[in-house]
């Protein structure tokens, strides 16, 4: 049985809300991030990614960092400004992206539920990346960004988010820089029940995105838990932000791959690929199936498919195309062991196109690149029923979240 509860946002006003919404915190470098926030004292990087206001040998893990997000939130809801509602709602968000769109319900969820696999994982985090944003959360007394939750679509849930599209007017409607529209609503008080009790039904939530700020919220709740005495399990920090799309909505492109040195010369890699994938000259940067890549190189595009060597594992992994390329291809022919830590791989999100690949290979940045079938949802809902973790860099999910639309307070 999943929790789900309504909350009062923290939130910008109608007429700001441009300009405080950011991308992730987790999306940019400090220096883009510190391009996307000049000239915008209001904007939402100032307070998730604070270290771009100081001296750029600042340790962006400092307490100095944290403390200079808190001061930017405070000054923020003064100056923006950020209002809190008075009484606790679920917010609609629905994001359009070309012709795709889809919406999820914006609401707290409960720590416990993803201490005891109520909420999925998929991801292994880091614990530098854990420690980051439990120090975020708990200087800033405030969850900044939401995670991205799915979960197998209930007819009574998307009837009453349909009905709330379809009658009510957003309360924000703005296209950012990237032409991604985001809209909110808030969800009538009429539904609220309905909500909550059709979820409470529900198995399993999954997270498709934001393993670092589930986890971090769950660190953040044990220390919060320690400082108060008098701890009831009802608190605020007991609940982390999320947004829960229905799978079927969800869009999932390719996370390809770009290989920096081959280490040997063009004719010998080829042949050496040969020995686990047919290969042929092909016209399509895309691959057009699963168990399926296509690879750039020397400035041509070829189509791999699998051969009778390939016999992958039993696990659920295993039969992803990111682990036959990692373990028939990517290790045994480059030598590339673990693509987590390896220096000569570079991932490259879907949403930058296959011209990306053409564009690194062609001016000698990488020596061959490989375009990957996008996962697909079933993949990941099956993948965390399993157990398993997805292989490193297997899903990039657009559209994506903006930070600082909703913010939920500890």
């Amino acid at each position: 049985m999943a929790v789900i509860r309504p909350f009062k946002a923290v939130r910008p006003s109608e007429k700001v809300v441009h300009l405080v919404a950011s991308v992730p915190y987790d999306v940019v470098n400090r220096e883009e991030a510190a391009e996307l926030a000049k000239g915008n004292p209001i904007n939402f990087l100032r307070v998730t990614r604070a270290e771009i206001e100081l001296k750029e040998k600042t340790n962006v893990y400092s307490h100095e960092v944290y403390q200079r997000a808190k001061e930017n939130f405070d000054r923020l809801r003064n100056e923006a400004p950020l209002m809190q509602d008075s009484t606790p709602h679920f917010y609609i968000y629905r994001l359009t992206m070309g012709n795709h769109s889809q919406a999820g319900i914006a609401a707290t969820f409960s720590v416990d539920d993803y201490e005891k696999d109520i909420i999925k994982k998929h991801e292994k985090t880091r614990k530098v990346k854990e420690d980051d944003r439990t120090n975020h959360i708990i200087t800033t007394e405030a969850q900044t960004g939401p995670v991205f939750l799915t979960y197998k679509s209930v007819k009574e849930v998307d009837q009453v988010v349909n009905d709330t599209i379809e009658k009510k007017i957003p309360i924000y409607n703005f296209i950012t820089h990237d032409g991604i529209k985001h809209e909110v609503w808030i969800l009538p008080d009429d539904y609220t029940n309905t909500v909550i009790s059709e979820i409470k039904k529900v198995k399993n939530l999954y997270i498709a995105d934001g393993h670092h700020r589930a986890a971090s919220a769950s660190r953040a709740q044990k220390v919060k838990m320690e400082q108060n005495s008098n701890h009831t399990g009802e608190e605020e920090y007991n609940y982390f932000i999320g947004v829960l799309f229905p799978a079927e909505q969800l869009k999932i492109l390719s996370y390809n791959r770009a290989i920096r040195d081959l280490k040997m010369d063009k004719n010998e890699f080829l042949e050496k690929v040969k020995k686990n994938f047919s290969i042929e000259e092909t016209n399509s940067p895309n691959p057009p199936s699963e168990k399926t890549f296509a690879m750039y190189i020397d400035k041509k595009w070829y189509l791999l498919k699998p051969n009778e060597n390939i016999k992958p594992g039993k696990a659920v992994g295993d039969k992803l195309d990111v682990s036959l390329l990692q373990n028939y291809l990517l290790h045994p022919v480059l030598g590339i062991e673990d693509p987590r830590t390896d220096t000569n791989i570079d991932f490259i999100g879907g949403i930058r196109g296959t011209e990306e690949l053409e564009k690194r290979v062609d001016n000698g940045k990488a020596a061959v690149a490989f375009s990957m079938f996008p996962v697909s949802v079933d993949d990941l809902i099956n993948i965390s029923d399993a157990g398993e973790t997805m292989p490193p860099k297997s899903t990039w999910f657009e559209p994506k979240l903006r930070d600082g639309l909703l913010v939920h307070v500890i």
